[in-house]
């Protein structure tokens, strides 16, 4: 089994060429993004995917972005997926994940969605990854597991820090049943360090998050273990610390604490270390 990293486009202004040369000098296998609805820049991804040989995880954001549409049906989000799925295939993505659902829905709202969402990947023969994200249908740990008993049998993106700052503590150590049944699911991982008052701590590399940082380490092998018992070849990993609120800045200047890809390439560094020293591969 090994280890594969890619490069977030979350936040990423430049040309695709200049994200494309960046992952291959950072020795990131791909790009993880949303494929563009305007024509010249899906050309623009393409190409810049082709030049470099990066392999491609091509995101769904049912409806919004992080934050789905205020008031939007099931059938909103249905009928984005498809539109996403339909303009993104063209990029052969190696599979999909999955920002999706809301967390306002009503339980069975959520059932309908991701059972027919499930149902539609089988019919374009794809795999998803649903995302275990603030704001959408799996936004806390319990109503995951309540969501999952009820569904078939989706694979999940991982991002833990969500949970960590929806629960305000490092949750998983309370429920140790919880992360196993994760690591049964799932498909990526995208490993952000959150903590109590955010998704997102300011910099990974100091000392004073360092129990955050571990803890983190600690559900992520659960995770590797749990997709080498599955039979994975590989294990996909996107560094996400990114913007949009997400990041710290000093309020007067707007300067930020740390370069965002300093931080998602120091990650993707700390995650071979301790894929090497902790898997058997």
């Amino acid at each position: 089994m090994k280890l594969q990293l890619f490069k977030t486009l979350w936040g990423h202004s430049s040309p695709y060429a200049a994200a494309a040369e960046a992952a291959v000098k950072a020795r990131f296998q791909g790009l993880e993004g949303p494929v563009p609805a305007d024509k010249v820049r899906q050309s623009e991804l393409l190409e810049a995917l082709e030049s470099q040989n990066l392999l491609f995880i091509a995101e769904i954001s049912t409806t919004g972005f992080a934050v789905p549409d205020p008031g939007s049906t099931v059938q909103d989000h249905l009928d984005a997926m498809e539109r996403i799925i339909e303009r993104s295939l063209p990029a052969h993505p190696i599979f999909f994940s999955a920002m999706a659902g809301s967390d306002l829905w009503e339980f069975h709202e959520s059932v309908d969605f991701l059972t027919r969402a499930s149902e539609m990947a089988g019919r374009y023969g794809i795999r998803v990854g649903f995302e275990t994200h603030r704001s959408r249908s799996l936004f806390h740990p319990v109503i995951t597991k309540n969501l999952l008993a009820e569904i078939p049998p989706i694979e999940l993106t991982i991002d833990f820090s969500h949970w960590c700052n929806v629960c305000e503590r490092l949750v998983l150590d309370e429920l140790p049943e919880i992360l196993s049944l994760c690591a049964s699911r799932v498909l990526h991982i995208q490993p952000r360090i959150g903590y109590d008052q955010g998704a997102q701590v300011p910099d990974p590399r100091a000392p004073i998050y360092q129990t955050f940082v571990d803890a983190h380490l600690r559900w992520w092998h659960i995770l590797w273990e749990g997709q080498q018992k599955r039979g994975f070849h590989n294990v996909t990993m996107t560094p996400e610390f990114g913007p949009d609120g997400y990041e710290q800045i000093c309020p007067y200047t707007g300067k930020p604490i740390a370069d965002l890809w300093e931080l998602n390439v120091w990650t993707g560094r700390l995650m071979e270390r301790k894929f090497e020293e902790l898997m058997v591969v």
